[in-house]
């Protein structure tokens, strides 16, 4: 495994076969088994690199890179986004959030005419609601989508300045340089949200002091109401409106009692960088990679395999 997502990182910087597909994004990219990817791409802050493994026959994971604008008006802001939107129980949250996250950015920044973190939450804020609207109307017939949820990671660089944000447990990591020894060193910028934190689970008891339940140890593994590991997210309706926890949703989502108040939260985690010339690279992955590899694995990784660019 561990071999598998090396190469999933090398994979991001070396040549590769011709064949071409269409991944997460519109971006053109290619296809090796289950390897999704796109070598170097340019956008306004320097260039990129995309890789997804997929790990189900049904793709539940997006992600997107846009380049250009960052507001509906023209003179506004231009920048680059960055989203990563890990999907679980089904691919309609992450490709809800695909389709809207950014749009709804560009409305806020124009009505603010600047990018802020207050922008980031009310975009995040709006595309978690336009969801809940989706749920309701296809409730009658498709209630399982009440348990479809997604992480979304995010990331916007304006001018020097880059805005992380994130609901769940993907990451952001900066790779910088260090002038005095050459090296380059993993940092991290991200928040995560997983209840296998400790003040993540203390954050649940402090929100819910009359549920002594509200996270549980199951099979080894620290659980918010024995069902899912992450405490933010967009999507998981059942979680957070206890009129869509009830038949015909599936017994094993379906808590004993009703909830007063949502048990998950779409508050994203929001932190304000200014880059500086020693800042070499950014990854943005969901857990899947962060499991496996450590902050600094991974920075070295994409530190010693340099990309092949043409002209």
């Amino acid at each position: 495994m561990l071999s598998a997502l090396m190469n999933l990182l090398k994979a991001c910087w070396q040549p590769s076969s011709d064949q071409h597909i269409h991944a997460g994004s519109d971006s053109v990219g290619r296809q090796d088994g289950l390897l999704w990817y796109k070598d170097a791409g340019q956008h306004l802050s320097g260039d990129f690199s995309m890789a997804v493994v997929q790990a189900n026959n049904l793709l539940e994971d997006q992600s997107q890179i846009e380049s250009g604008p960052l507001s509906t008006i023209e003179s506004g802001p231009h920048g680059t986004f960055v989203g990563v939107y890990d999907g679980h129980g089904g691919p309609e949250t992450s490709r809800y959030i695909n389709d809207h996250l950014f749009h709804h950015l560009k409305r806020f920044t124009s009505e603010q005419q600047s990018m802020s973190a207050d922008v980031i939450r009310k975009a995040y804020q709006a595309t978690e609601e336009g969801f809940f609207s989706l749920v309701t109307k296809q409730w009658p017939t498709k209630p399982q989508i009440a348990s479809v949820g997604s992480c979304c990671l995010t990331g916007v660089i304006c001018g020097s300045t880059l805005y992380v944000a994130n609901v769940g447990d993907s990451r952001a990591v900066l790779g910088r340089l260090v002038k005095a020894t050459g090296e380059v060193l993993a940092v991290q910028l991200s928040a995560e949200h997983n209840a296998s934190i400790e003040s993540v689970r203390q954050e649940l008891f402090s929100l819910h002091p009359d549920d002594s339940q509200i996270v549980v140890l199951k099979h080894n593994v620290w659980r918010i109401k024995g069902l899912i590991q992450v405490s933010r997210s967009i999507g998981d309706v059942y979680l957070k409106k206890s009129e869509f926890n009830r038949e015909p949703l599936y017994a094993k989502f379906r808590l004993r009692e009703p909830f007063r108040r949502p048990i998950l939260s779409a508050e994203p985690s929001v932190s304000v960088h200014a880059l500086q010339p020693q800042d070499q690279f950014l990854i943005f992955a969901s857990d899947g990679l962060w499991e496996h590899l450590s902050n600094q694995e991974a920075v070295d990784i994409v530190q010693n395999h340099p990309r092949s660019v043409s002209s």
